[in-house]
């Protein structure tokens, strides 16, 4: 009998939460027999100081629509309430302090940010303080990355899954609601409606 809890946290912006991010956080949930997932949806993210992003609030609610339907997902407020910039290790810190020594802990990110990591405020602290999980989509050359971040593998604890639905993109998303294009099938109804409701990434309504 399994004495030590998994705790996968899918951390990310979701400006807006889409069929993606879900996808991926499911695959992980059976791929790494995860007890549950926990997202994370940004405060104020620190590597995106150069473009608008939408409120925290509206991207909170948004991803507990999307997941409500989900009994395995839960959705955090520690990085919306926490002031300051949201960096990853003071997350990881305080999830640790919160759960304990007898909880393993799996960040779950994209392959292609993965690789950016090592470059994040206080990396060096990472390894030990969770297992990395890198989503890759169909027909990405794992091998190359392997051999091109040799770097970060060395100082991180990374796994790779492949989710086929990693096509969606969020910055795509804001792009198609901005031009007056179709969402649907691209995120769940409720959050298109929500998106819809509050006229986000509209020029004529961005909240």
């Amino acid at each position: 009998m399994r004495t030590t809890a998994r705790l996968g946290i899918m951390g990310g912006t979701f400006d807006p939460v889409h069929f993606g991010h879900l996808v991926t956080a499911e695959e992980a949930l059976v791929q790494f027999n995860l007890d549950r997932v926990l997202f994370m949806p940004t405060g104020r993210p620190a590597r995106k100081t150069d473009r608008e992003v939408t409120s925290a609030e509206h991207r909170y609610l948004m991803t507990v629509i999307a997941t409500a339907a989900n009994p395995d997902f839960d959705v955090s407020r520690m990085e919306i309430d926490r002031a300051g910039l949201s960096y990853t290790v003071d997350t990881l810190v305080a999830l640790r302090e919160t759960y304990g020594p007898h909880t393993e802990l799996f960040f779950i990110t994209g392959a292609d940010a993965v690789w950016e990591i090592v470059t994040w405020k206080d990396a060096e602290r990472f390894k030990g303080l969770a297992t990395f999980i890198a989503a890759t989509r169909p027909g990405y050359d794992l091998d190359a990355a392997r051999e091109e971040h040799a770097e970060a593998l060395a100082a991180l604890d990374i796994e790779f899954i492949e989710v086929p639905s990693l096509a969606i993109s969020s910055t795509d998303i804001r792009s198609r609601v901005a031009e007056r294009r179709p969402i649907r099938y691209l995120t769940p109804e409720a959050v298109a409606s929500y998106i819809q409701k509050y006229r986000l990434y509209r020029e004529d309504g961005r909240s």
